[in-house]
């Protein structure tokens, strides 16, 4: 520990915030154990429901858990501190400093996205304005995979393992019965990005395979071409299966889901439900085709046994980078994933100025999508395969040999 910058010698916070993933706890479970090993850390704590807990001083003692619970929330989901979806108002970063001089509390690490991001920022901010020496690391973590200067984020590989395999189950559905709903429409999470979306295309083989086409938030919605290659589609092959962002928009910028708005959260992200069911009466009304919809919701984000071991490695693996940033004395940054250009997938570890990553979104390139923008390309599948862990099954089917009499 001697190579370290030498500061402060003072308590620990740890907090989660957002939405929950798979191996959000991984990332906990890789600072507490990181934290252990420092003994310039005196209490290691845990904030309950993030900064919102925070504020009201929630805070528990880490050092106090039974000690297996820590090799078990390895393969827990979701946020085991709690979460929140709080925005922090003008007063609370001057309070939260206030509330870090009592409890002594030094290293700060918020677990989270964008919006995490700029809480953790805020934070820091604070932190100076109010001449207090405190070291804060963002740790990322989103589904969406949506946060510039990373090559990817903890949650996403395991949130994409279980799309492209519930999009490859969901089609064996209509596959057996294609008479009966020929047409069927998958909604994913993923806000204004499409990595989810794309992601279910990564157990397509060929043309045939699903998802036929994709709905991406990045790319605006045209009727009439949608209607065109759903019938082109089910007249090649006797079936459909459509995969659409939930935050899809058409070309006046206006969200397919918009007549199920359920309001806005404390972000003022539009809490949006109807997209696929928009896109499936569309298929009724102009096709005359029978169509249903899927929305696997809650589960993409933290379905246990999807769980890619490549994701969890790394969110263990930022985790601990993070406790490392804060005993160098790096503040006002978040961890980031550097990928190796090497033949074998490899990633390291960076940091990044928080002022760069807080309230911005790293959509999906151009050339991750074909010509139409309706399918990924090589490159998308070279990116993307390798974090979702074990290569996916390949469904068998039965010759259509018929009897002759």
């Amino acid at each position: 520990m001697s190579s370290h910058k030498s500061h402060t010698h003072g308590n620990l916070i740890i907090g989660q915030s957002g939405g929950a993933t798979a191996v959000i706890n991984a990332s906990l479970v890789g600072a507490f154990n990181e934290a252990l090993k420092d003994e310039r850390i005196g209490g290691i704590y845990g904030m309950r429901y993030g900064v919102q807990g925070l504020l009201d001083e929630h805070i528990i003692d880490l050092r106090q858990q039974p000690a297996g619970v820590w090799s078990q929330l390895l393969a827990t989901p979701s946020a085991a501190l709690g979460t929140c979806r709080y925005k922090l108002k003008d007063e609370d970063p001057a309070r939260i400093i206030d509330i870090f001089r009592r409890y002594n509390i030094r290293y700060l690490l918020y677990i989270g996205g964008n919006d995490s991001a700029d809480t953790a920022h805020r934070v820091a901010k604070a932190a100076k304005e109010n001449d207090y020496e405190l070291y804060a690391i963002s740790i990322p973590k989103t589904i969406d995979n949506d946060l510039p200067f990373t090559d990817h984020c903890p949650g996403y590989g395991s949130a994409a393992r279980f799309l492209a395999l519930a999009t490859m189950d969901s089609t064996m559905n209509t596959i057996s019965i294609p008479t009966h709903y020929p047409v069927k429409v998958i909604e994913t999470m993923g806000r204004d990005a499409g990595w989810l979306t794309a992601s279910s295309a990564l157990g397509k083989r060929d043309d045939v395979d699903p998802p036929h086409i994709l709905l991406l938030p990045e790319q605006p919605f045209n009727q009439e071409r949608y209607l065109e290659q759903v019938e082109t589609v089910y007249r090649r092959i006797g079936y459909v299966i459509v995969v659409t962002a939930e935050a899809v928009r058409d070309e006046n910028g206006q969200s397919l889901g918009s007549s199920g708005q359920v309001g806005n959260d404390a972000f003022q992200h539009p809490l949006l439900s109807g997209a696929a069911q928009f896109l499936v009466e569309l298929v009724k009304q102009h096709l005359k085709l029978r169509a249903r919809f899927d929305k696997p919701g809650d589960l993409q984000r933290m379905a246990s046994n999807e769980i890619s071991p490549v994701d969890r490695d790394e969110a263990y693996l930022v985790g601990q980078m993070g406790v490392r940033a804060v005993m160098h004395g790096e503040s006002d940054k978040m961890v980031t994933l550097v990928r190796h250009a090497t033949p074998s997938y490899a990633c390291t570890t960076g940091l990044v100025d928080l002022a760069k990553v807080a309230n911005r979104q790293q959509l999906m390139p151009d050339e991750y999508l074909n010509a139409d923008k309706t399918m990924v390309t090589q490159a998308f599948y070279d990116y993307a395969r390798p974090l979702i862990g074990d290569t996916l099954p390949q469904y068998a089917t039965l010759q259509n040999t018929r009897v002759q009499v």
